[in-house]
C-alpha cells in the first residue's frame, strides 16, 4: 500500500521512506521492527506535549501540568489519534496478530504512532517532529478543560452522579457497523433515575462509551437531579408572585369592605327616611329604669 496519503496527513515527506516502513512494522512481522523507534518517539512526544501545555496554560502549576500531559500521551489518547490517521490500514503484522485483530488493538496502534514520531525525528530532526506533533494535537488541546485535570468523560459522569447520590450509569453496545477492520460501535449510556438515554459512537467500544458519557453528562447537568430540590424561582419572579397574591387578598378584602359600606349607607338612608316621616316620642319613664330584676328583700 502506498504511504503517500499517510505522509500527507502527517505533514512530513520522508527523505528515507524505510524509516516510515519500519515504524509501521510490528515485532510479529519480523525485523527490523518499530520497538526502538517507539522508545525514541515516546521521549520526543512527551517533550513536545509538555511544551505545548506550558505555553497554552500559563496559570496551571507543575502538578496539574503533569496530570494533563499524562492524559494526553496515554494509550487511549494515542489510539484515538491513530484512528484519525487510519493507521490500521498501514500496519505490517504477523499472520497470527493479523488474524486476532491486532490491527485495531489500541496498544499496537498507540505504539505505532509513537514509532512514527521517532521516525520523523530521525528523518527530519526535532523541528520536523515538533511540527507533526503540534498538528496532531492541536484539535485535542482545544478540547482540554484544565478544571477536569485530564479526567475522561466516564470518570466525570461517575463523579457527578456520586456527588448527587444517584445510581451509576449503565452502558450497553446496541449496534456495530462496518467491516471487521474498520468497525464502528454504538453504545447507549442510560441513567434510569434521570430518564436519560444517550447514544455514542466510536471506532472502539471504549471510544463509543466515552462519547455516550459526554452526552449523558451534558443532559444530567441540564436537568434537576432526581430527589433533589427543584430550583427556586428568581427573586424578581417571587416578588411578582407575592404582589399578585397580595393584590388578590386586598381585592377580596376591598370587596367585603365595599359591601359593608354599601349596606351601612343603605341603612343610613332608611333611617333618614324614617326621620322625615315621624319623630319618635320620648321613651316612657319605666323604660329608663334599671332593667335588671329587683333583688328579694
Amino acid at each position: 500500500m502506498s504511504l503517500d496519503e499517510l505522509q500527507r496527513q502527517l505533514g512530513h515527506r520522508f527523505a528515507d521512506a524505510s524509516l516510515l516502513r519500519q515504524a509501521l512494522t510490528h515485532r510479529s512481522h519480523g525485523q527490523p521492527n518499530n520497538e526502538r523507534l517507539e522508545f525514541l518517539g515516546d521521549s520526543v512526544l512527551n517533550c513536545v506535549v509538555a511544551a505545548m501545555l506550558y505555553r497554552h496554560f500559563t496559570r496551571i502549576d507543575e502538578g496539574d501540568l503533569s496530570r494533563l500531559r499524562a492524559n494526553l500521551v496515554k494509550q487511549q489518547s494515542l489510539y484515538e489519534i491513530a484512528q484519525r490517521l487510519g493507521l490500521s490500514q498501514y500496519l505490517l503484522l504477523g499472520e497470527g496478530e493479523l488474524k486476532s485483530g491486532g490491527f485495531r488493538r489500541p496498544s499496537i496502534l498507540g505504539d505505532t504512532l509513537e514509532a512514527i514520531v521517532g521516525a520523523v525525528f530521525l528523518d527530519g530532526g526535532f523541528e520536523a517532529a515538533q511540527s507533526v506533533i503540534v498538528a496532531l494535537y492541536r484539535p485535542v488541546l482545544e478540547t482540554v478543560d484544565p478544571r477536569t485535570l485530564g479526567k475522561d468523560a466516564k470518570t466525570l459522569l461517575q463523579e457527578y452522579l456520586q456527588g448527587k447520590k444517584l445510581p451509576l450509569p449503565v452502558y450497553a453496545v446496541v449496534a456495530t457497523h462496518g467491516a471487521a477492520h474498520s468497525q464502528v460501535f454504538e453504545v447507549e449510556c442510560a441513567i434510569p433515575k434521570l430518564k436519560i438515554r444517550v447514544l455514542g459512537s466510536g471506532a472502539s467500544r471504549r471510544a463509543a462509551e466515552q462519547a455516550a458519557a459526554r452526552g449523558a453528562l451534558d443532559a444530567a447537568q441540564a436537568q434537576v437531579p432526581a430527589g433533589g430540590r427543584r430550583p427556586r424561582a428568581p427573586r424578581a419572579a417571587r416578588a411578582v408572585a407575592a404582589q399578585a397574591t397580595g393584590s388578590q387578598g386586598t381585592a377580596a378584602m376591598g370587596g367585603a369592605a365595599a359591601a359593608a359600606a354599601a349596606a351601612s349607607q343603605a341603612g343610613e338612608r332608611d333611617d333618614a327616611s324614617s326621620d322625615e316621616t315621624a319623630v319618635p316620642a320620648p321613651p316612657p319613664a319605666a323604660a329608663l329604669e334599671d332593667p335588671r330584676p329587683a333583688r328579694a328583700a
